[in-house]
Order: C-alpha cells, then sequence, then structure tokens
C-alpha cells in the first residue's frame, strides 16, 4: 500500500490540454494499489482528500479508504470540501436571514459584520415559489410570473441585497429555471479549474446543494449530493463537510430500454427496487454495459430520484455521453476536451466492462422494465399503470356518491411539472408527439382536470416549439405555465370549482396525476390525499381520460363523436419517432440564449433592494423576521432531563408533514396570525414564501392533516394534548407553556423520520418548540443532519420497544442521559419511561450521531452558535 507524504505538499502531477499545462492531483500513485477497484465515488472522494486534508490526518483518510476495499465498509470519517453550493429561494431565504441576523449579532459584540461573508461560489435559483394560478391559455407564464413577483416582492427585495452584501451570491431570477435543470444546462462544468498559490488546477466539479434533488447532476459525472442548509452553511463559511466513507451499492445495468419504457419507468423501477434492498444514506453507483445505452437526460431522472430510494448519490459515471450533452448544451469545444482528458487521466472514465468492489450489487435488466406509476401516498410504490383503479378501491372503496357528471375519483391535477421529468427533451416530445395524436383524432380534456406544463427550462420552449408540438400540446391544455416547480413542490394553486365542489360534497374524491418525484398526502395539494407519478405522456393520457380509476391498459381513454373508441396504444408515439424528434429539434445554443433572455426579465429588474452590510428589517414585516436562534444566548440542549413527549408520531412523517411548504390554509391559527398582523386572508400565499418569518413557521409546524398524533389522535390539525393541564391546545400554545413551566419536551416517531425535502425549517421549528431530542425507529439522512444542526439530539429507539414509545400517553414521561460526556458517534444513551402512574421501565436509545464535528455542534448547541463562537474569536484575535 502506497501512503501519501505527511506534510502540506498535495501529491501532484501535470495535465496539457487546450494548448496549456494544468496541475492536478495524482490520485492513482498517490492511493497506490487498488486504485482501479475502488467504485468512481470513492475515487472522486479520494481526490477531495489528497487535495484539502493535510498531514496525518490526510494519511489515515487514504489508509481508511484501504481498509473499505477489504470489507466494503467503514466506520471512519473523512472530510469533503465542495467547490460550489447550490440552493433555492426558499431554502436560501432562510439561510440569508441567519447570516444577516448573525451579522447583526457581530456587530453588537464589536466585530465587524462584514468579516461574515461566504468561503465560495453560492448559486440561488428562484424556482420554488411559482403557482399554477393561470392555465390553459398561451399568456399562463408571463400572468403566473407577474402574480409570483407581486406576492414575493420582499423577499426577492432580501435576496437582491444578499447578492450585493455578501460575497459570491449569485441569483438565478424567477422564470430562468428549476435549480436542478439550471446546474445541468448552465452551471456544472465536470472538470473544473481553480487558482491555489498562483498555480492553476484542474479539479473535479464537487457540489453540495440545500435541496434533496441535488444528486440530479450525478446523471452528468458530478458528485453532489443534497443537504440541509444549516450544514450548508458550515460549508459556506469554511468548514468542511464530514462524512463517514460510505458503503457503496452498485446497480449493475443490462440491456437497453425497450419501446414503450421511458427513463420515468426506470427510475420508478430503480426507487422501488432500492427501497426494498434498503440504501438510507448510502452511495449509489451505476455501473455495466445498460449504463451505455442511456442518455444523460435518462440517466439524470435516475438520479434525481436517490432521495426517494433513500440514497445520498444514484452516481453515473462520465463517458462520451456527457461530452455529449455538453456540447448539445452549448458548452465548448475546449471544456469538452478538458473533461476527457481529466477523467481519463485521473481514473474516473467510465468502463462499462469494469467491475469495482461494492457493498452491495444489485442488477437490473433495461429490457425488462415496463410502463409503469407509483402511489398513491409513496414514490415507492410502484404499480402497473393500468393498476390504479384496484389501488382506489382499495383505497377508498369501490362506491362514492357520486355527482352524475364527474367520476368517483376525478383527475384534479394533471401536471408535466419537476426537474425530474421534464429536463430530459425526450419525455418532453413523447407528451407532445402524444398530444399531437390526441390533437388529430379531436380529443379534449375534460372541464374539470386543471392541466399544467412547467419545464425545468425556458429552452424546453425553444425545443418544443422547433418539433412543432407548443400547439399540440395547448391544444389539449397543456400550455405552458411557466419554468418552476410548481405542482411538484406544492403550488399547483386552486383546484378546479367543479372538483373543489364535489370534494366538499363528500361525492367523489380528487386525483393528482403527475410526473413529478413525490406523492405523499397533501404535498401536491392540502386537500388532494392521492396523487400518482407517472411520465409526461402518461399525465397527458390521464388528463384525457379525465378518471383515475380508467385502466388505461385496457379501457379506452376516450370515444369519439361516432362511438368509435381511442386507446392509449392508439397515442403512443414510437420510441424511434421520438428519438429522431429530439435531434431535430435540438439546437445547443438555445441553453444559454434563453436563459439569460430570461434572468432579464424587466419585472425582476424592477425590484429594488436596499444596501448596506446589514439587513434594515422592517418590525412590520409578516415575509422577514430576525430570528432569535442567531444569537450567542443559544446554547446546548443536552443534558440529564426528563421530559414530556410534545407529540408522538407514526411511520413515514416526513419533512412536507413537519414543515409545509403547501398553501396556508385560511381557516388555520397561522391564518389567524397573519390576518391580525394586517394580511388578506384570501391572498396568504404558501408557507415556503414565509420561511424568513419564524413566528409564522413555528406556527406552521406540523400543520398538515394527514398527519396522526398518537398521543392524542382525536387532536385536530397542529394540536396536542398538554399534559399537565390535560387540554387540547395548538402545538406551539403547548410548548410555550411547557417552556413557562420549566418542563423539556421532546418528540416520538416511527420509522424514516424526516423523510423528504431538505428544508432546514423542519428542524428549526422544532428547536423553536423546545425539542431538546427525538427519539425515532430511524431518519432519514438529511433531517437527522439537520436536527443535529439546531442542536437536537437525533436517537434511535431499539425495535423491541418501539410499539411501547409509539403508545405512550398523556402525562408519561421520558427520562434521558444525555449529557454532553456521553455523547459519541452511534453511542448507547440511557433512557426511561416514567409512566404517570410512576412506574420505570429503562433501555438504552442509539445516538443517531455520525461524526465527531456532529458531537461539537451539540455540545455547542449548533451550527449558529458554532459559526458565531469561531467568528468572534477570529476577530478578536486580529489587531
Amino acid at each position: 500500500m502506497t501512503v501519501v507524504p505527511a506534510g502540506p505538499e498535495t501529491p501532484a502531477t501535470q495535465l496539457s490540454v487546450n494548448g496549456q499545462v494544468l496541475r492536478m492531483v495524482d490520485v492513482e500513485t498517490s492511493f497506490g494499489p487498488g486504485y482501479s477497484r475502488l467504485p468512481i465515488v470513492l475515487r472522486l472522494l479520494a481526490e477531495n482528500v489528497l487535495r484539502n486534508m493535510k498531514g496525518q490526518e490526510r494519511n489515515q483518510a487514504v489508509e481508511a479508504l484501504h481498509a473499505w476495499l477489504e470489507s466494503g465498509t467503514s466506520t471512519a470519517e473523512i472530510e469533503f470540501l465542495p467547490t460550489r453550493v447550490l440552493m433555492h429561494d426558499t431554502t436560501s431565504t432562510p439561510a440569508l436571514v441567519d447570516i444577516a441576523a448573525m451579522r447583526d449579532t457581530l456587530a453588537e459584540h464589536g466585530a465587524d459584520p462584514m468579516a461574515l461573508n461566504p468561503l465560495l461560489r453560492v448559486d440561488v435559483s428562484i424556482d420554488h415559489s411559482l403557482a399554477v394560478e393561470e392555465y390553459g391559455r398561451a399568456d399562463a407564464a408571463a400572468l403566473n410570473i407577474s402574480h409570483e413577483i407581486r406576492r414575493n416582492r420582499e423577499r426577492y427585495q432580501f435576496l437582491k441585497w444578499a447578492s450585493k452584501a455578501m460575497n459570491d451570491v449569485h441569483i438565478h431570477p424567477p422564470g430562468t429555471g428549476i435549480m436542478h435543470t439550471i446546474n445541468l444546462e448552465q452551471l456544472a462544468t465536470v472538470v473544473t479549474t481553480i487558482d491555489q498559490d498562483g498555480v492553476r488546477w484542474a479539479v473535479p466539479d464537487m457540489m453540495l446543494g440545500t435541496d434533496s434533488h441535488t444528486s440530479m447532476i450525478n446523471g452528468l459525472g458530478v458528485l453532489g449530493w443534497g443537504v440541509g442548509g444549516l450544514e450548508a452553511q458550515t460549508v459556506m463559511f469554511g468548514m468542511p463537510a464530514t462524512l463517514r466513507i460510505p458503503d457503496v451499492v452498485g446497480v449493475r445495468l443490462i440491456g437497453e430500454l425497450g419501446t414503450g419504457t421511458l427513463a420515468t419507468d426506470l427510475a420508478l423501477t430503480i426507487t422501488h427496487r432500492l427501497r426494498e434492498v434498503g440504501v438510507t444514506g448510502e452511495f449509489v453507483e451505476f455501473f455495466g454495459p445498460g449504463v451505455s445505452t442511456l442518455a444523460v437526460g435518462e440517466r439524470a431522472v435516475v438520479a434525481n430520484m436517490a432521495p426517494e430510494y433513500g440514497a445520498t448519490t444514484g452516481y453515473f459515471p462520465i463517458d462520451a455521453m456527457v461530452l455529449d450533452y455538453l456540447a448539445g448544451t452549448g458548452r465548448t469545444a475546449e471544456q469538452t476536451r478538458l473533461v476527457e482528458a481529466y477523467a481519463r487521466r485521473a481514473g474516473f472514465w467510465f468502463d462499462p466492462e469494469a467491475t469495482p468492489v461494492y457493498t452491495r450489487v444489485i442488477e437490473v435488466d433495461l429490457s425488462a422494465i415496463e410502463m409503469h406509476a407509483a402511489g398513491p401516498r409513496r414514490p415507492q410504490d410502484l404499480l402497473p399503470y393500468g393498476g390504479i383503479r384496484k389501488v382506489l378501491e382499495q383505497e377508498v372503496g369501490p362506491d362514492l356518491p357520486g355527482t352524475g357528471t364527474l367520476p368517483d375519483f376525478p383527475v384534479a391535477l394533471a401536471a408535466i411539472t419537476s426537474c425530474t421529468n421534464t429536463t430530459d427533451p425526450k419525455l418532453l416530445i413523447a407528451a407532445g408527439l402524444l398530444a399531437r395524436n390526441a390533437r388529430m383524432r379531436g380529443l379534449q380534456v375534460p372541464a374539470w382536470v386543471k392541466t399544467s406544463l412547467a419545464p425545468g427550462s425556458p429552452a424546453a420552449a425553444s425545443y418544443l416549439n422547433r418539433a412543432g408540438l407548443t400547439d399540440d400540446l395547448a391544444s389539449v391544455g397543456f400550455d405552458i405555465v411557466g419554468f418552476g416547480c410548481t405542482t411538484c413542490i406544492g403550488n399547483p394553486g386552486p383546484l378546479t370549482p367543479a372538483v373543489a365542489a364535489a370534494q366538499n360534497d363528500g361525492a367523489s374524491e380528487p386525483v393528482a396525476i403527475l410526473s413529478g418525484n413525490r406523492n405523499f398526502p397533501g404535498r401536491v395539494h392540502p386537500d388532494v390525499e392521492l396523487s400518482f407519478i407517472m411520465s409526461p405522456p402518461l399525465v397527458v393520457a390521464f388528463a384525457l381520460a379525465g378518471d383515475a380509476k380508467r385502466d388505461l391498459s385496457a379501457e379506452p381513454l376516450q370515444y369519439l363523436a361516432d362511438g368509435i373508441p381511442v386507446y392509449l396504444e392508439d397515442l403512443w408515439p414510437a420510441r424511434e419517432e421520438i428519438d429522431a424528434l429530439v435531434l431535430k429539434a435540438n439546437d445547443p445554443t438555445d441553453f444559454r440564449r434563453d436563459f439569460l433572455i430570461a434572468a432579464r426579465d424587466p419585472q425582476w429588474r424592477r425590484v429594488e433592494a436596499p444596501d448596506g452590510a446589514q439587513y434594515p428589517w422592517d418590525p412590520a414585516s409578516t415575509i422577514l423576521r430576525r430570528p432569535p436562534f442567531a444569537a450567542m444566548t443559544e446554547g446546548s440542549l443536552l443534558g440529564h432531563f426528563t421530559a414530556h413527549p410534545l407529540l408522538v408520531l407514526g411511520d413515514d412523517i416526513t419533512t412536507d408533514h413537519i414543515s409545509p411548504a403547501s398553501a396556508i390554509p385560511a381557516n388555520s391559527d397561522v391564518a389567524d396570525f397573519l390576518v391580525e398582523r394586517g394580511e388578506d386572508r384570501a391572498d396568504l400565499n404558501v408557507f415556503a414564501s414565509r420561511r424568513g418569518n419564524w413566528e409564522v413557521m413555528v406556527r406552521g409546524a406540523f400543520h398538515n392533516k394527514s398527519v396522526k398524533n398518537l398521543l392524542h389522535p382525536e387532536a385536530p390539525t397542529a394540536q396536542t394534548v398538554h399534559a399537565p393541564s390535560g387540554k387540547t391546545m395548538p402545538i406551539w400554545d403547548a410548548a410555550q407553556r411547557y417552556r413557562d413551566e420549566g418542563e423539556p419536551v421532546v418528540i416520538v416517531a416511527g420509522e424514516r423520520y424526516g423523510m423528504g425535502s431538505s428544508r432546514d425549517w423542519a428542524a428549526k421549528a422544532q428547536r423553536l418548540l423546545g425539542v431538546r431530542a427525538v427519539i425515532a425507529a430511524s431518519f432519514e439522512r438529511i433531517h437527522r443532519s439537520n436536527l443535529i444542526g439546531m442542536g437536537i439530539l437525533p436517537l434511535v429507539m431499539p425495535a423491541d420497544m418501539r410499539d411501547k414509545l409509539l403508545r405512550l400517553e398523556p402525562g408519561d414521561r421520558i427520562r434521558l442521559e444525555a449529557g454532553e460526556e456521553h455523547i459519541r458517534p452511534r453511542t448507547g444513551i440511557a433512557a426511561a419511561v416514567v409512566r404517570s402512574d410512576g412506574t420505570e421501565e429503562s433501555f438504552t436509545v442509539t445516538a443517531a450521531v455520525e461524526t465527531g464535528l456532529e458531537c461539537e455542534l451539540l455540545a455547542v448547541g449548533g451550527v449558529i452558535p458554532l459559526i458565531l463562537r469561531r467568528t468572534l474569536a477570529a476577530s478578536a484575535s486580529k489587531p
């Protein structure tokens, strides 16, 4: 085994490309024997270790990677420093609000507020706030962006201030596209160059993003993954992310996709298979000859769904397909030459015959993939596209009163939405061709269906128009409504009046059909419990049927005026037809040109922003408030205590449940709070737009009607029982009562607590509620990290205590011996249930803590106190 020399010098070699000589880390030589047996994701991590870690710590990290080859697993920690961070508007707002508040704290302690600045590039895409209010008309996109900027002007002024006041913060305005599509088409370089000590280095483009679907960039050969906003803040201020060397699951692809199947079907199948296997928190890497048959657009669909199958990554290595994509999206010939030369030299170039060492391997035959859907409540719940009827009858039953005009399960929303399935041109071209075939037969979408097409990029409008499909899509209601997340993130706008009235009368059960990535109850729309994910052309087909219960594998979508049935097979385009039209429609110049045109939108340019190093908070604002946790007074939550359970929750509590992003219900306590402060009850916007206001967000915690509080199952939405008084009250009120009484609180939950989006507010709200620990059967990776980032201790309950803990009653309490001296990675913590009758039962929980840095964060109270302490210490040391 070759061990790199201790010392500050990074082992380097030279790379000659494009007429210049660059320095690069000599990864293969420095690592020594076994390098080619490593999964490529670990080779990339090895490069990062060799370039950024120093001395003995670097030696130990390389030795740990060698040891991984022997067992396929490791408990060793390594550091990771990305070259950039990617955020969207609803995760960047709270992160930048934190920084603004921390600057105020620094100023109050006599330090220079300008001392707090990001130390690497931060890209912010404004894509999560666009709602589908106008649809089915040619000017829908222009009208919707006008509504968006009007409603969110104050928040957008703040983001513009941040881009002026902070170093290297770049805002991409509304209309420029979805962050992950922008990342693929505009930002990613695959290989980049940096200056260090006057020397030009070639390095891999590696990044982190504050959205779980950051993994989409893995489809382009870029290693990146989603983190919470709090973890991103540590990286922004120069502290490396620390991670355990991951287990790597190899997915061997063979064969190629057949006629009729699309990338969506592959992604849903992979999601189902990997959820069955269990890959939570692990890295997934695709290998084998089938990889070479997939274009980058198709790979990106699969990579995007990594959080749905529970993994950190879904990585596809660099190969000729990557070079084709870079050229096809307007990157320069010099860039593609750099990527190929570097990847081959560093050992990152894909070999379809190679079989690296993996922790586990599964095989997927692409030729066996069939058309599928997923639902009605989780993306991993795979079913044949013709099997939706059976699922709906199992969920609701075969009989509903009916309206006489609407089906029992009307398609309420039919949305071609999300970066997942609108970034691959094949999927949009396929939807357009199906729409063309429907138009030729005179088919129309029923009036009760709300249709929408929201591509991830303005370039999609250009290639759909060049393909002649824009009018075909519009003829069946799929006009472009904007370029943003829209329905996928819970911004579909109101349901049609007919569907809303039928649901209110209990006559029918509305169903959402979407090409998104998540279908948790209430995520797509607060009044829609049942949603199905499928490919864009299938979305169009179900919109035409109008009835989610229709078996499109056997029944016609519609009948023509003369009674002739029209089946799905009559409309479905051939794979060869899709591929040919994709080639005809693509123009590499579209991507940069359309992005720049959108970035210069006059409405955005008229948004004015304040100047100065500190943000001028408006005390009357309901959008932006200085958060109380961005202060030196916030300390550690660790200790020895006996706590009341604030909530007891079951399995699959998502971050949507904990901190919703959907429309603020007009009849909620949150709405009352805002109306008291002058807001219009009919125009409250979505929760996501208020993430800069802690007072709104904490009151919105757990405001989801599908959340069942097992401590008090009959409690209304977002309410619990205050055990000492026995009274039912809003969760925020109960938390305040406990705080005033000096009583600690915890939350108890089942499996996969915190699955879903990366939003840090799901952790911040719990900190503001006074939650000192969360005891769950298991945690999803990003939320676990966010809890620690807010100083909240995540604890895993033993399997034999699950039923007892989920049956806690008001008055029962939990004792924890969780002092700082007991907190170590994956260590046991003494615990006990103290029953209301005085009896006790002892057990041991496991700290869901992975690294030494996480122990330090818990000891000081989280990310923000740590950043403040370090910044003040650095300021004090300067003369």
